[in-house]
């Protein structure tokens, strides 16, 4: 039996002091009992002595000091974990809020997990294709690699996450695919586009949903992600599924982080956030990967809107030096009403050519990726020469790159959030496009290749 404890101190706002404690740990999970019967939910900040400082998960309204007790778990934040978690939709403590019966466990485990190994860790090398060109053809994802997105806000990373989770796939094989989908801090529409999108789709089924309210309390926020990942490394580890968890968005989940480190009184680091921002989000990200000895795999989509569009803040800056990557939405293209806006040039998959070729997807990807890069770098280089010089300044071959970059935009990066193109479309884009230049300028693809797709 738990002990209880009726030396509740104080409470101010989110955090209630504890005294005359004992035998109490940093993490532990604690419960507090109203004179009513309800029971609110608490996790230990800070132990000082017999002193205990505890964050409170719901609010600390209408609580009475004199007649509520406390009581303390013994063990972190658990989440309770089956093959029947697939499609069902859950809160960001991991309680079922789709109306759907209470899950049966067939384990109980602790959120806080452990990163992989490096000595047990297997490479990434198998291509994932999403069925977005941009991310396919040029900046291709591989099982096991961390890759996020980062955005801006009012750009449509949601919609980009919801097409991902809706199209993503292992293709050649029957082995078994899994989407665990966190949705941290967002409002209640958003909420209900991802839940109603994947129900209209069907994309529910192989999906564990679990969304996190922006009017949910800022220790629920921290939790979410480690709930999405502990789901997933069952499903990956124990289940042998392929298992994709995208993680939407990352800046709700620093900022609450910022929060609670404010207070605790915590010396603060850039920007405000913890001086711990990073070993933090690596104790998230380095979970993703692929196991020796297990057939499963997680690989890891974070989205993270990037304050004032600034690269340089520290959440984007730190998840850059995490991650294998990055793909960045664009406020310039998104203007033009292409979607999804993804900006290639800045954009960057550093496991691509380990995913790619004959056998994996076709053995002029690597070719045409190169040069569709090259081209469109030029391309664009072209048109800002037009904006300063005119149209009349530029050579024959400059106006084809300018054409070249146009006609990209419109038709290789823009195709909408509903179209799901295979590899193969995207690959024979690349090489219509193509010819808008002559065959002399494709200077990055093998004559041996080149000779057999022109």
């Amino acid at each position: 039996m738990y002990r209880e404890y009726r030396t509740i101190e104080e409470v101010a706002g989110p955090l209630m002091l504890v005294r005359d404690v004992d035998g109490v740990k940093y993490d532990e999970l604690g419960e507090i009992i109203m004179p009513t019967g309800e029971v609110r939910r608490c996790r230990v900040l800070e132990v000082n002595g017999s002193d205990v400082l505890v964050q409170l998960f719901e609010s600390s309204a209408g609580l009475n000091l004199e007649y509520s007790k406390v009581r303390f778990t013994g063990h972190g934040v658990q989440l309770p974990v089956s093959h029947e978690m697939l499609g069902r939709v859950f809160n960001g403590m991991g309680e079922p809020i789709d109306g759907g019966a209470k899950l049966i466990p067939e384990a109980v485990r602790d959120i806080n997990g452990t990163p992989i190994n490096p000595a047990s860790r297997k490479y990434p090398s198998e291509f994932i294709e999403t069925g977005v060109s941009t991310i396919d053809g040029l900046n291709t994802l591989v099982r096991g690699q961390k890759l996020p997105i980062f955005s801006g806000s009012g750009l449509p990373h949601a919609n980009l996450a919801a097409q991902i989770a809706r199209q993503a796939k292992v293709r050649g094989t029957d082995e078994k695919f899994a989407v665990v989908f966190a949705a941290i801090g967002i409002t209640f529409e958003e909420a209900d586009f991802f839940i109603s999108d994947f129900k209209k789709t069907g994309a529910i089924d192989r999906t564990v949903l679990f969304i996190n309210l922006a009017s949910d309390a800022a220790i629920e926020r921290i939790s979410t992600p480690r709930m999405a990942l502990t789901a997933a490394e069952y499903l990956a580890f124990d289940c042998n599924m392929h298992v994709l968890v995208i993680m939407t968005d990352i800046t709700n989940y620093a900022e609450a982080l910022r929060e609670v480190s404010a207070a605790r009184k915590e010396v603060p680091g850039r920007r405000g956030y913890p001086g711990y921002l990073y070993t933090d989000l690596a104790t998230m990200y380095e979970r993703a990967g692929r196991r020796e000895g297990s057939d499963g795999s997680i690989t890891m989509i974070p989205i993270l809107t990037m304050p004032e569009d600034d690269k340089t803040h520290p959440i984007p800056d730190l998840t850059g030096y995490i991650t294998e990557g990055q793909i960045i939405l664009s406020r310039e293209i998104y203007r033009k009403g292409y979607l999804p806006p993804v900006d290639v040039l800045p954009s960057l998959s550093r496991l691509k050519d380990k995913g790619i070729g004959a056998g994996r997807t076709r053995e002029d990807h690597s070719g045409t990726m190169n040069q569709l890069f090259a081209a469109y770098a030029r391309g664009k280089e072209a048109k800002e020469l037009m904006v300063v010089l005119g149209e009349s300044a530029l050579t024959p071959i400059e106006r084809l790159y300018a054409k070249f970059s146009d006609e990209f935009e419109a038709r290789y990066v823009n195709q909408g959030f509903y179209e799901d193109r295979t590899i193969e479309q995207t690959l024979d884009l690349g090489w219509e496009l193509l010819h808008i230049l002559p065959k002399s300028e494709m200077k990055r693809i093998k004559p041996a290749i080149l000779d057999k797709y022109w």
